[in-house]
């Protein structure tokens, strides 16, 4: 393989370094590699020292005859080029050499005669850096123990960055660029790039936005990580980008044959890979099972399809912690734990992982969320992570964070006492407040706690809903039975309009995951309390003989897409409606389309609710909702998850599903209040032609907004001409 420095910056036609341009074609084990042509002999002489103390392989020359002159010859005599190629071979840099520009037969005879006798370079015993990951752009990156954590830079990624997403979907590319800049310029040492969103073509995105970031020197002098769910995607962004990059990621999800096949293939292009904690059977959330998996994939790669171990990047999978669900509790402690276990385990391997994932619970508190980014790394570095997506620029150091606020931090991450999340959740509540302090100009003040109990009984309930407080619950509850004709319309009344404000509190980022698990709880005890109020008019139905034949609210079939193993957001969302008295049969992960509709049909289910974390769920649930109308399904279609969206709904899923209805649900807090609209029949017609009429206009503006054409190649557009008679 030979590259071409044009000139005495030292770096090749597409702007790489030789360093960069060596790693960039390792993976191709070539036999020799070197440098020809642009330069001659004594300008080619730093460029090709750095090549030969670089090359495991054998290292060429082809150095033109000098410089060119004012009219483009050469002067350079035969006995000059000899002599400077000479010094090539002398100082042990060559095993091959010859030359080109200007060069000429004679030129050859010199060189053979001068280099007569010499002995060519040797080749190196171990390579320089070779047993680090190394990867390249413009410039070479190589991960040597010195650099204690490389910045993934998080922001040029749809599912991530409001900001970047809204400009790709509006086709300023350009100004998308301005993200990628800033983050390489706020220390992000290699750059992660996703256009998984439901609404854009994937591969059309990766291609298009990456042509212009390699264009662009300040952005493309750093790897690429090329991050996607369809792998599709992942090979058409590596086709576009000079250097090694990472491709970010395959997992034993789909089986060992589809992975083996994945693998086998980002070796040929060259790329490092991350390999996702999951398997055949879901997510790995604990310890023992993060370390299975990754142990396992890393067997299969190393002997199977002789990946270099250095080029393996496990994620381990940061979850959310502070959910308020007792079993996430752990999540932080498991994942720094099993880094360790991991890299014991799987020399040569290094450890990644979305560091943003961890402090879902609090979005919209900023300043909380990055002080938990910090402290968790410090703890997760320490036990060996070299690698991290996370916003560049945005960390706080680990010791300028506020001794008090450390501690309540540490605790959570580290789960060191029950209380942990408690503490947390009452420290983010005093910086909501400080924020909206600052907002309105003011200092934050103290309300009396018990103020509230002086309202009406319905504000009193919606106050314990908010806030999380069943200290009063069941008294406020039984006041309230006494103003309504039956119980459950104390559900339906006063303690749904409570969840509703908490769907619409969490949804514009006033409330926070566990907040909203402390409602739901706040809830189901106020429901446990009327449940016996509920089974003596039941008693009294059947005496009367007008027994309801169902005792739920409604039976809802909850179940995570085929492909998808993320259930967090599912499982709230039953948590939610099973405080609210509708039977939730829940089906898990990875559900195929049959067996959803199988289950659906058995149980004559009420609601169908589909959930989806990663961009192939969004085909997933198209494919389900054209199954449902295929097979005569009337329930209304639930579509919730963190790619999913209301614009996605109505353009790809709605269309398809005519015999209902399909809906998107923002998020597990409101979903008691459209299931409740759904089979409520004096609201679900009202309830469907308004979400009918929403979606009519979204789709409309969507297809409005694709103004910018793709334009076919040459040679299809000449196939279309008309024929001139």
């Amino acid at each position: 393989v030979s590259g071409t420095i044009v000139d005495q910056s030292g770096r090749t036609l597409s702007g790489q370094t030789v360093e960069a341009f060596l790693l960039s074609i390792l993976h191709s084990k070539p036999l020799c590699v070197g440098l020809n042509c642009a330069l001659g002999a004594e300008q080619m002489r730093p460029f090709l020292q750095r090549l030969s103390d670089s090359a495991p392989c054998f290292v060429h020359a082809y150095p033109n005859a000098g410089l060119p002159n004012a009219m483009g010859a050469y002067d350079q005599t035969a006995n000059e080029f000899g002599d400077r190629v000479k010094e090539f071979v002398s100082a042990g840099l060559v095993n091959l050499v010859g030359g080109c520009c200007g060069t000429n037969k004679n030129h050859i005879k010199a060189l053979s005669q001068a280099i007569s006798g010499l002995k060519p370079r040797e080749l190196p015993i171990k390579p320089q850096n070779g047993s680090y990951l190394r990867l390249s752009g413009l410039e070479p990156f190589v991960l040597t123990p010195e650099i204690p954590f490389v910045n993934i830079g998080e922001r040029c990624n749809v599912a991530g960055s409001k900001r970047f997403k809204n400009l790709i979907i509006q086709n300023k590319y350009t100004d998308a660029l301005a993200v990628a800049r800033e983050q390489v310029e706020n220390g992000a040492q290699v750059l992660d790039v996703n256009m998984d969103e439901g609404l854009l073509d994937g591969k059309y995105a990766m291609k298009k936005f990456l042509r212009l970031c390699v264009s662009e020197p300040e952005i493309s002098r750093v790897p690429f990580c090329i991050d996607s769910s369809k792998f599709e995607v992942i090979v058409e962004g590596l086709k576009q980008v000079q250097g090694k990059c990472i491709v970010n990621s395959i997992s034993l999800k789909g089986g060992e044959d589809e992975f083996i096949k994945q693998a086998k293939l980002v070796k040929r292009m060259g790329a490092a890979v991350v390999v996702m904690a999951f398997d055949e059977n879901g997510q790995a959330a604990d310890q023992q099972r993060k370390v299975e998996i990754c142990v396992r994939a890393y067997k299969i790669l190393t002997e199977v399809v002789n990946f270099p171990a250095t080029d393996i990047i496990f994620d381990p999978n940061i979850l959310t912690i502070a959910t308020g669900i007792e079993e996430h509790n752990n999540y932080g402690v498991d994942f720094i734990r099993a880094t360790t276990e991991i890299l014991k385990k799987c020399p040569g391997a290094n450890i990644s992982g979305g560091v943003s994932n961890l402090s879902f619970s609090f979005r919209g508190l900023e300043y909380l969320r990055e002080c938990m980014h910090s402290a968790f790394l410090f703890h997760a570095i320490q036990a060996g992570m070299r690698l991290g997506i996370v916003n560049a620029g945005a960390l706080p150091l680990y010791v300028q964070i506020p001794e008090k606020n450390l501690q309540i931090i540490e605790d959570v991450i580290l789960n060191k006492h029950q209380n942990a999340t408690e503490a947390i959740l009452e420290f983010a509540e005093q910086e909501k407040l400080r924020i909206a302090a600052e907002k309105a100009g003011g200092t934050v003040t103290t309300v009396a706690k018990e103020a509230w109990r002086d309202a009406v009984v319905q504000k009193r309930l919606e106050h314990a809903l908010i806030q999380g407080i069943d200290k009063y619950i069941e008294e406020d509850t039984e006041e309230c039975r006494k103003l309504f004709d039956r119980p459950l319309h104390v559900i339906e009344g006063p303690l749904m309009a409570g969840m509703s404000v908490v769907g619409d509190l969490f949804g514009s980022g006033k409330m926070f995951l566990p907040q909203v698990i402390k409602s739901a709880r706040v809830m189901k005890k106020a429901v446990a309390y009327l449940i016996p109020f509920m089974e003596e008019e039941k008693a009294r139905n059947k005496a009367n003989g007008t027994e309801s034949t169902q005792s739920a609210a409604g039976i809802v079939v909850l179940a995570t897409v085929k492909g998808d193993v993320h259930d967090i957001g599912k499982n709230i969302v039953g948590v939610v409606l099973g405080c609210n008295n509708y039977k939730v049969i829940d089906l898990g992960v990875m559900t195929p389309c049959e067996k959803i509709l199988a289950v659906a049909k058995e149980q004559n289910a009420d609601i169908i609710g589909l959930s989806g974390l990663i961009t192939p769920s969004l085909d997933e649930m198209v494919h389900v909702a054209k199954e449902m109308e295929r097979t005569g399904f009337k329930c209304p279609l639930l579509i919730g998850g963190a790619t999913t969206s209301r614009m996605h709904t109505a353009v790809k899923i709605f269309p398809q599903y005519t015999n209902a209805s399909a809906i998107h649900v923002l998020d597990a807090s409101r979903a008691v209040t459209v299931v409740s609209s759904l089979l409520d029949p004096t609201q679900k017609q009202d309830y469907l032609d308004e979400v009918s009429e929403l979606y009519d206009e979204l789709r409309q503006e969507y297809y409005a907004s694709l103004q910018e054409r793709k334009y076919v190649t040459l040679e299809k557009a000449r196939s279309k001409k008309e024929e001139v008679v």
